[in-house]
């Protein structure tokens, strides 16, 4: 039995790539990214991109995304899986590139895959995981696929993974509000925060917990003698109003032909309402056409929200039997 080599590397996309078209010709600044792949012995074969939440980053699923890798060449060693794992815009690395024009919307993200596809001249995924709101960046990139707006060299993925992100609009009253106070008390801090610390113990005190307080933590970077956002906080709001505003009932009531959702509901996630719950069980439950594609939920158990960090092992066995391949 071999023993697998992981491949891992980051390409962090801020210099200008040229698009040669010739009546719309114009220079195309893309997204940071970085792949995780078990060996290079031979070429990829499957390609799924992974798309963090709010706030977040690629670095935030490598780990879930090797476990995947490895548990992937084990029971189907052929497939040679490659993970592109993407800072979205105003994220990550991502967040230093300036060409990312707004508005800032999800339908812009989704764009934002569709041009990294184009200028590094990739197949089109074949799948495609996000979580929370790069769960939603996934359903509009399937459905501005399908509806041509990439071009006619575009390819529909064959599956989606959407991981607790409820698809329809986020109605505030049905939430606790977290997400909204979090973002509200980083608005109101100064751009320069003294240290890592002391944000953390700022974000304790004002009533929130240590473990989300050290996760904010986590998304600074040091500049001179202080700390900066790693992310453009102003932008992250503006995509956070879009990813509320946004539904794609329409999507998974009649999903295009040869395309597979999958949702992953957390057992303990305060996203979901009954009514949400019953509404994606009936049409996951529906008789489809073979014209139609599919729709599964899938309830990923003893895990909240995070469900990379809750339950990863159960995450994983959600995914590694079900995830498409090409063949």
């Amino acid at each position: 039995m071999r023993n697998p080599r992981f491949l891992f590397f980051a390409r962090y996309l801020n210099t200008t790539q040229f698009l040669g078209l010739k009546q719309n010709s114009r220079f195309l600044e893309t997204l940071a990214y970085e792949e995780v792949r078990v060996n290079n012995d031979k070429p990829y074969k499957s390609t799924a991109f992974v798309l963090h939440g709010l706030l977040g980053s690629a670095r935030n699923w490598r780990s879930f995304s090797k476990t995947l890798a490895s548990s992937l060449d084990k029971t189907s060693p052929s497939s040679d899986w490659r993970f592109v794992l993407v800072d979205m815009r105003n994220h990550g690395k991502s967040a230093e590139i300036k060409g990312l024009e707004p508005p800032h919307d999800l339908v812009n993200a989704a764009n934002d895959l569709a041009n990294l596809v184009k200028s590094e001249g990739w197949d089109w995924p074949d799948v495609v995981i996000g979580h929370s709101m790069g769960g939603k960046v996934a359903l509009q990139y399937a459905q501005s696929c399908a509806r041509g707006e990439y071009g006619a060299s575009a390819t529909l993925p064959k599956q989606l993974w959407v991981l607790d992100s409820v698809p329809g609009e986020v109605n505030p009253e049905e939430s606790d509000g977290e997400v909204e106070k979090v973002l509200q008390t980083l608005q109101s801090l100064p751009s320069e925060i003294p240290s890592r610390k002391w944000l953390v113990d700022h974000m304790m005190e004002l009533g929130f917990s240590k473990s989300l307080s050290q996760w904010i933590g986590s998304n600074l970077k040091k500049s001179g003698d202080h700390e900066t956002w790693a992310f453009d906080l102003q932008g992250a709001v503006d995509m956070f109003n879009s990813y509320r505003e946004k539904s794609y009932w329409s999507l998974l009531e009649n999903p295009p032909n040869g395309l597979q959702i999958a949702i992953v509901r957390a057992e303990n996630s305060d996203r979901w309402s009954p009514g949400v719950v019953h509404r994606l069980e009936s049409l996951a439950s529906r008789a489809r056409k073979e014209s139609e594609g599919k729709v599964s939920v899938h309830l990923l158990p003893k895990s909240g929200h995070w469900v990379h960090a809750d339950n990863p092992k159960g995450l994983l066995d959600i995914v590694a039997p079900n995830i498409v391949s090409t063949p």
